[in-house]
């Protein structure tokens, strides 16, 4: 009888447990869906509206497809609005901020994580400190400094801001993943007789691919989207990057709304393609150094 209530006991437990793992089950897809609503709903919506007339976006019918697709509204975006013009600004000044936040906050990393100094701590609640500084702050003493520079209305006014407020979360995101690497492989190193350049440019750079791939497309998701410092530095049409050309476009053709629509999406589409190609090295970069720190 024992054996008996003792079987027949599980049966109620196994229930139960499988009755919360589907409720959970549930839970996660009702929030992954919401998720996935409230994310890609909006982009959908926009390329629809980008291939729609005048007339079908004043009717009112938001959710409603285009009776016929007006590719033209993306030529008129592409040639009305200069897009390639304000791409390669916006690719030039990318491209630099990168590299530049990529060599500093490496070096600047190593030398925190690796060497023993007294001054290694403070030169990273430094870097800290960079981190909480807003960027509006700034904004009249760099107009003053680049003033006298006679810097103003140049890609290196934009540039060098970039760099300064991008290097301290890059060195963050460095530090402790290179305070991870065991400290065997420097030791094996300096015994080959292999010097501190060699260390860092043979072994510590290769190891630190990972988040260094996170600091990349941090960094350029966020100099890709930046408008304020853009917009007041640089006054040349020439010299514009591609976030201010969708507010110029949206101003001086505010009454053709697909090829606003258009020039939205095109002003987002480098930015989604970056990430939805290299997503998964945001999380590989990002918890890369968890395991030690």
């Amino acid at each position: 009888m024992q054996a008996t209530t003792g079987i027949t006991s599980v049966k109620p437990i196994t229930t139960v447990r499988r009755k919360r793992l589907s409720v959970a089950k549930v839970i996660v897809i009702i929030l992954l869906s919401a998720l996935v609503v409230t994310q890609v709903y909006p982009l959908l919506w926009l390329f629809i509206y980008s291939l729609k007339t005048n007339e079908e976006i004043l009717s009112g019918k938001f959710f409603a497809l285009p009776h016929v697709l007006q590719w033209k509204n993306f030529s008129d975006a592409i040639k009305a609005g200069h897009y390639f013009q304000y791409l390669k600004n916006s690719l030039f000044v990318t491209s630099v901020t990168m590299a530049c936040v990529l060599l500093l906050s490496s070096l600047a990393s190593f030398a925190i994580s690796r060497f023993r100094w007294k001054y290694g701590q403070l030169v990273m609640v430094i870097f800290l400190i960079g981190m909480m500084v807003p960027l509006q702050a700034t904004l009249l003493p760099l107009m003053i400094i680049f003033k006298n520079l006679h810097a103003l209305n140049t890609h290196i006014s934009i540039i060098l801001p970039y760099i300064a407020f991008q290097t301290p979360i890059a060195v963050f995101i460095l530090s402790g993943f290179m305070k991870s690497i065991p400290s065997e492989i420097e030791e094996s190193a300096v015994m080959d007789g292999a010097g501190v350049f060699r260390i860092f440019g043979s072994i510590i750079l290769p190891i630190s691919i990972p988040p260094m791939m996170t600091v990349c497309i941090l960094t350029f998701i966020s100099i890709w989207n930046e408008y304020i410092l853009a917009a007041t530095f640089i006054s040349s049409e020439r010299l514009k990057t591609l976030p201010f050309g969708v507010n110029s476009f949206v101003s001086q053709y505010s009454v053709n709304y697909g090829a606003i629509g258009a020039f939205l999406v095109l002003g987002a589409l480098p930015v989604i393609l970056i990430y939805f190609l290299l997503a998964d090295k945001i999380t590989k970069g990002m918890v890369a150094g968890a395991v030690k720190g």
